[in-house]
């Protein structure tokens, strides 16, 4: 793990330098430290996801129908609930930036950081460039200051949310909070208002496709259906796991960040089953199915819920805004661990005055909006961020596992419930995942390997041969391997 010293820049250490360089390297790599408590860390996990109950997960229904995608997101609702808690005792154990990277880092080497790392950023990059086309689609259809195309209002998103986020951490995870209070709220008065129309007969009324295999009401296109509705049973949860980004900003890590995800994890579940049925139950699946804005076509039919339709309408903005806020900060977190740490650009973890990775927010910012703008494809980013999404999954819930094999002795502030059993069940459900977003969009998963070749090719050939050890995630990595050394001698 050398690094080449040829063209280096002043203050970037090596393994061999010394603690003075290390810590001018650090010093301009430092973020906000103390900044978020437990409720800022809880709003922020159902921040990352809130904008998937307006619309999105509806899709499924065309793939399972109601029996298909109620049984596909109880899987990924097990799936996410056993990964929660097994990032809860990663994070208490390694509070830092890195978050996956950093777990991974531990247990599986330097490539397996890298490849977890990775799938996190491709998530974390194209999601919210998806979630900009969505903004501007709520926009158009709202007729908002007249604008007939989506690029201005990719651009004021990117703009205007960067800003808050280069602002500060604190502010940002602030007014994160207060907007994901409005979306919550806003899906439980829709609930209410769609349950006093709820029809039961109405949830299977999908019509039966008889030659696909154990199909019947319940499961129109059978038992692989259920298999094709996993993506769309993650819209209600997908990313939750993107908590642990905030460690080092967090105040008392190792005790809150259990507590976030564990909370956080809670409310998207009830949000989940409260939205699902409540849409479902109020207009039928068959209505809602290939609807882009679900929540508004269940309460359409009933002149007396016209108010909560408009209400429901630009609610549904506001958690757009949300996720896609929370989204961007969880990029830069991810981007910026890595940088620090050499397996990307080092340039792209400075720090401003304010402690913020300005040109982790930056660059990712632009990146996003070129494709937003260019493609306006907005459901093939998504399933491209899903894929990534699956592979980290699978790579964090392998750490755990090997972690706890490898390191029974390790301090562990915070165990998870059913320890490895637990991750087991995260890691067959994301492997399953994994392969289910194939019957989905064969293209966006094709898309996100190529990317990927791109990213491990760079990793190969480039920067694993400039690894700064220094970096809070390699540090543990080394104490790791220097300990089983001794225990070897």
């Amino acid at each position: 793990m050398a690094e080449d010293t040829e063209a280096r820049p002043q203050g970037v250490p090596s393994p061999g330098v010394s603690p003075e360089s290390d810590a001018a390297y650090l010093e301009r790599r430092t973020l906000r430290r103390g900044s978020a408590g437990w409720l800022l860390l809880t709003g922020l996990g159902v921040a990352y996801v809130v904008s998937g109950d307006f619309s999105g997960w509806n899709n499924g229904l065309a793939q399972g129908g109601f029996g298909g995608l109620a049984i596909a997101t109880l899987l990924m609702g097990a799936m996410y609930a056993c990964l929660v808690f097994s990032l809860a005792e990663l994070s208490a154990i390694l509070p830092t930036a890195g978050g996956g990277y950093g777990f991974a880092r531990r247990a599986l080497g330097t490539w397996g950081g890298f490849l977890t790392g990775t799938a996190i950023l491709i998530e974390y990059v194209l999601a919210p460039a998806a979630i900009a086309i969505f903004i501007g689609d709520y926009v158009e259809s709202l007729d908002l200051f007249g604008l007939t195309s989506g690029w201005p209002v990719y651009l004021a998103c990117f703009v205007l949310f960067i800003g808050i986020h280069l602002w500060g951490v604190g502010e940002a995870l602030r007014f994160s909070l207060v907007v994901t209070a409005v979306a919550v709220a806003a899906l439980l008065v829709f609930a209410v208002g769609a349950l006093t129309q709820f029809d039961a007969g109405r949830l299977d009324d999908i019509p039966v496709d008889t030659m696909a295999a154990g199909s019947g009401s319940w499961l129109p296109f059978g038992v692989l259906g259920i298999w094709a509705a996993f993506p769309f049973g993650m819209w209600f949860f997908l990313g939750v796991e993107g908590v642990p980004l905030a460690a080092e900003e967090a105040k008392d890590p190792v005790r809150s960040m259990p507590r976030a995800l564990a909370i956080s994890m809670g409310v998207l579940a009830l949000l989940a089953l409260v939205t699902f049925v409540a849409a479902t139950g109020a207009r039928g699946s068959a209505a809602v199915q290939d609807a882009g804005n679900p929540l508004v076509v269940a309460l359409e039919g009933n002149a007396d819920l016209s108010w909560l339709k408009t209400f429901v309408n630009y609610a549904g903005l506001a958690g757009l805004v949300a996720s896609f806020f929370s989204l961007i900060y969880a990029g830069s977190r991810q981007l910026f661990a890595l940088s620090r740490a050499g397996y990307l650009p080092r340039f792209l973890s400075l720090t401003s005055r304010r402690k913020a990775p300005y040109l982790g927010l930056l660059i990712p910012g632009a990146l996003g909006f070129l494709l937003a703008a260019w493609t306006g494809d907005g459901p093939r980013m998504l399933n491209i961020a899903v894929f990534g999404a699956t592979i980290s999954y699978a790579l964090m819930a392998l750490s755990h596992l090997v972690l706890r094999r490898r390191e029974p002795g390790l301090a562990r502030p915070y165990r998870t419930p059913g320890g490895q059993v637990t991750s087991a069940v995260a890691l067959l459900l994301a492997l399953s995942a994994l392969v289910a977003t194939f019957l989905v969009d064969k293209d966006a998963a094709f898309i996100a390997l190529a990317v990927y070749a791109v990213a491990l090719a760079y990793f190969a050939f480039y920067s694993r041969h400039r690894l700064v050890a220094s970096a809070p995630e390699e540090e543990f990595a080394a104490l790791a391997a220097a300990e089983a050394e001794l225990d070897r001698d």
